[in-house]
């Protein structure tokens, strides 16, 4: 390295051009090559830094996500999961409703995918650089109720409930919830309603949501109204994917079974 590649080198660190620094000698002999014009080798250069830092900010935006893995529309079966509205969930695949702060609400039974499409609507939220939060109901519960514990329920709603741009709870209705964690959820729900979008999963009807909110009939249909005022409704019927695959692990043992 001469003492000029030193200058830049020094240059880009403190400036924080961190692909410059790396991409400008490679991009520098290549414009030279085809006889670019010092603009042409100027924009490869800055496009090159550009799409770094887009890309750094995609993976730190994936990560304060919290997906408990990734997944993808493009992997979802529509083929097995024939009774999932194909239309209406790639339409809601283009995240407009995230713009016009409406909710989805996927419903219906374990095992059909509402947890993979929540995470891949997640998962692309994302990667458009859109600020996201994935966690379970159960998960919530007792981050909100170590929270209050803790006397830092308002950090906690600032920086978690209030802070993405979408939200995702996963599994409402599995676990029932008691008295005082009802209260915080429908206020987890009343400061984004018309704020901030949500995506709910859960595999109960609007008619049993009651039973999943310590019973309490007034204030699940307060909760309801804000919901759903502003939502898409998902429903999804069909055969458990986890049940598909149990059944294909079960034939192909059979069939060793038979052989031996």
């Amino acid at each position: 390295m001469n003492l000029q590649q030193a200058r830049i080198q020094a240059l880009c660190q403190e400036l924080k051009l961190e692909r410059v620094a790396t991409d400008w000698d490679p991009i520098a002999q290549r414009a030279a090559e085809q006889e670019d014009s010092f603009a042409d080798f100027l924009e490869r250069l800055l496009q090159a830094e550009h799409d770094a830092r887009r890309e750094r900010s995609r993976q730190a935006l994936l990560k304060m996500a919290t997906l408990p893995a990734i997944k993808t529309l493009e992997q979802f079966d529509f083929h097995f999961a024939t009774g999932a509205p194909r239309t209406q969930i790639q339409e809601l695949a283009a995240l407009t409703f995230v713009e016009r702060v409406e909710n989805i609400i996927l419903l219906g039974p374990s095992g059909v995918g509402k947890t993979h499409l929540a995470i891949a609507f997640a998962y692309k939220a994302a990667m458009m650089g859109l600020r996201t939060r994935f966690v379970s109901a159960a998960d919530l519960m007792l981050q909100l109720m170590a929270a209050r514990r803790q006397d830092r329920l308002r950090e906690y709603f600032n920086r978690v409930v209030m802070g993405p741009k979408l939200l995702v709870i996963d599994e409402i209705g599995y676990l029932p919830f008691g008295r005082e964690e009802t209260n915080l959820f429908f206020n987890v729900v009343a400061k984004r309603y018309e704020r901030g979008s949500m995506i709910l999963t859960s595999n109960l009807p609007f008619t049993q949501r009651a039973t999943a909110f310590a019973d309490d009939q007034t204030l699940t249909a307060a909760m309801l109204d804000r919901l759903l005022h502003h939502a898409h409704i998902v429903q999804i019927s069909g055969e458990s994917y986890r049940l598909k695959n149990k059944r294909r692990a079960g034939a192909a043992h059979s069939q060793v079974t038979v052989t031996e």
